[in-house]
């Protein structure tokens, strides 16, 4: 086992003192099952370091050691395979990612890393695109499902993904990996961490190209022209760095720069009479990402109480260039107030304080408040205005919430346990906002079975760009209000010879009112809360420990989704998803692991647009190995998409075919 130690804001109780198990078996250990192992620790949950046999929320947990084994190389992929999520990316590496929890919308979903926000203000939806972000440095994902507004404010109408990056410990170590493989790919890693004295240290390094990717449909392209493959360069530093000041006070801080490029194909809506047709030279982008927060954390009492002070500071930075002749008479483009060059720029700043107090008699209180300044400013030069007239314009607007919230975490019993929790957020522009929460679990005696229930409250606040900015064929709406929801859940864990085989189910049940979406008022397209919807379904789950070194699991997720306005299913929320994995360990040096992810159709509009349409139902089946040649030095390589499955998600972006990978490993 190895022991694993986190700071980020909601997982600093975890320092030293906690084996991080996996929450989801298919992604565990395929080692014999120990019944003195201590337990798996969650955060996201509450804010606190809880065991998670005592939290009602479904909870997945993927760890560093997971992402190794699966060869998993952006945060997309590791997500994947969790059940209640449906992940969309145009195309291969670089295009834009984004992921539906429990049927809601992909801005549902609150993306913290280290406890920054990593949401863009200058998105149009104020969503996470998750192209960027790569795997290589961070130690442990938490995705937490069910609306958790109560603790954490706007987006958290779908749940919550928190992302803590790797802190250093023990002796001064270096690793470095190299990586090569089909569509040009070339993918390199370094890292320097170690801890001495009263500092810790992290400091990473990695670089992800792919050179030759075919994204676009050849059966879209007019006749003679020929296809532009895609191609993504990132390069993404990162450092961890902690002081213990005292016995009772450390400071920590962490940082992230993203510098990435990528060639893609835009659509030429330009040419009617004639259908909308992929253009023929190749656009770009470039973005640029930093990330950063400090903290001083003071555990007074003998670690009774603990106060976490932390200021976060995010600047995204996004350019877009088409060079097609054609691109300034696309209407697409007069409708979201976009050039053939255009930039934005999304810059948060936020401060927050929390307290965890340990109140005795199984009670913790846990108390926070937080004030978040947003602002953004696009430039897009070569805009085509009203008067007909190609200008450059630029937009900037700005925005403020202040937030309090308290919780309370209860252990009646050592079989019953209950979190509830109540927050309140005051708006600069929308005024205040109310959300809470509860979750109970029991667990019964000598079954150990795992009863447990939700239901909270969420709230996704309107953008700026959907408050202030105005685009040559988009009026602003300065009165919007949040979007709100009201959730559930219901559900049981049944752990059997020893935790050698285990099942489950989670019944859950969504309802989202006052969505913000496009209304044509008054012969202009401005925002309104016009919209509503419904999501209800099941998530369920069977693992198998089969020998000490062989491991199986499958996952279901059925699910169904209803706009209540047009009484049509909700775009890209497949009915149904499944998940199958294998953890094989032939020899102790040797791990082989296989998934299949089957997914089935979804409502979606084509490329162009409307009408909408059934996208087709896929499979796809990955193979993995590692093998440790000596301590230090271990060889990989993977297949993905073995049987070379031609899908499109969404509708007209192909999604790579067979690939095959391999690489090495080498640590000090």
């Amino acid at each position: 086992m190895t022991i694993h130690r986190c700071s980020t804001p909601w997982s600093r109780a975890l320092l030293a003192s906690s084996v991080l198990v996996p929450a989801l078996a298919l992604i565990a250990s395929p080692a014999k099952a120990d019944p003195e192992a201590l337990p798996t620790i969650v955060v996201s949950p509450t804010g606190t370091a809880t065991p998670l046999s005592q939290v009602a929320s479904s909870v997945t947990v993927i760890t560093a050691a997971d992402i190794e084994r699966y060869q998993q190389r952006t945060a997309a992929d590791a997500l994947s395979l969790v059940p209640g999520l449906n992940v969309v990316r145009t195309g291969g590496p670089g295009g834009s990612t984004s992921v539906f929890m429990r049927g809601t919308n992909s801005n549902h979903v609150k993306v913290l890393i280290d406890g920054i926000d990593a949401s863009d203000p200058s998105k149009s939806n104020g969503g996470v695109d998750f192209a960027n972000l790569l795997t290589s440095d961070i130690e442990r994902i938490e995705v937490l499902r069910g609306p958790q507004s109560g603790l954490y404010g706007s987006d958290a109408i779908g749940g919550v993904i928190s992302i803590t990056t790797k802190r250093g410990q023990g002796p001064a170590k270096l690793t470095a990996t190299a990586e090569g493989g089909s569509f040009g790919t070339f993918n390199q890693t370094a890292r320097a961490s170690g801890a001495q004295g009263n500092l810790d240290y992290s400091f990473n390094v990695a670089h992800y190209r792919t050179t030759d990717l075919p994204v676009t449909p050849l059966e879209l392209l007019p006749p003679g022209q020929r296809r532009n493959n895609d191609h993504y360069d990132n390069l993404t530093y990162s450092t961890r760095l902690g002081v213990r000041a005292n016995e009772d006070l450390v400071f920590n801080f962490v940082g992230r720069y993203i510098d990435a490029h990528k060639g893609f194909t835009q659509d030429n809506f330009a040419g009617w009479p004639n259908p909308p047709s992929p253009e023929a030279l190749q656009s770009t982008s470039a973005t640029r990402d930093f990330l950063t927060r400090s903290e001083a954390v003071w555990s007074p009492l003998d670690g009774r109480f603990k106060s976490t002070l932390g200021f976060s500071y995010a600047n995204q930075w996004n350019r877009n260039n088409n060079p097609n002749p054609d691109f300034l008479l696309n209407n697409v483009s007069y409708l979201y107030g976009v050039g053939p060059a255009s930039s934005y720029r999304g810059e948060r700043t936020k401060f927050d304080w929390n307290g965890v107090f340990d109140a005795g008699y199984g009670q913790k209180i846990v108390l926070g408040a937080e004030r978040q300044d947003d602002k953004i400013r696009t430039d897009s030069a070569g805009e085509y205005d009203f008067a007909g007239d190609y200008q450059q314009l630029m937009k900037a607007a700005k925005t403020g919430n202040s937030a309090g919230f308290a919780e309370l975490q209860s252990e009646f019993t050592k079989n019953f346990f209950l979190v509830s929790n109540i927050r309140y957020d005051d708006n600069d522009s929308y005024g205040g906002h109310t959300t809470w929460r509860v979750a109970p679990v029991f667990i019964v005696p000598t079954l150990d079975t795992k009863l447990k229930a939700t239901y909270g409250t969420g709230f996704k606040a309107p953008t700026l760009m959907q408050l202030y900015v105005n685009g040559p064929y988009t009026i602003a709406n300065p009165a919007l209000k949040p979007e709100t929801s009201k959730g559930w859940d219901i559900g049981f864990e049944q752990p059997l010879f020893n935790d050698r085989v285990s099942f489950g189910a989670t019944y859950f049940n969504n309802r989202i009112e006052d969505l913000i979406q496009n209304a044509f008022v008054a012969g202009k397209w401005t925002y309104d809360n016009v919209g509503s919807a419904k999501a209800y379904g099941v998530e369920s789950f069977v693992s198998l420990q089969a020998t000490e070194t062989l491991r199986f699991r499958a996952d279901y997720t059925y699910m169904q989704t209803r706009d209540e306005v047009t009484n049509l299913r909700l775009r890209r929320r497949p009915d149904n998803k499944v998940t199958l994995a294998a953890i094989w360990n032939p020899i102790e040096r040797a791990t082989i692991t296989a998934t299949v992810l089957h997914t089935s159709s979804w409502l979606d509009y084509g490329r162009f647009g409307p009408p909408l349409r059934d996208a087709p139902a896929f499979t796809t089946v990955n193979l993995a190995a590692n093998y440790d040649v000596d301590k230090n030095v271990s060889v990989f390589g993977r297949i993905d998409n073995l049987f070379d499955k031609k899908y499109e998600v969404p509708v007209g972006f192909l999604q790579p075919g067979l690939g095959v990978f391999g690489g090495v490993r080498v640590t000090n």
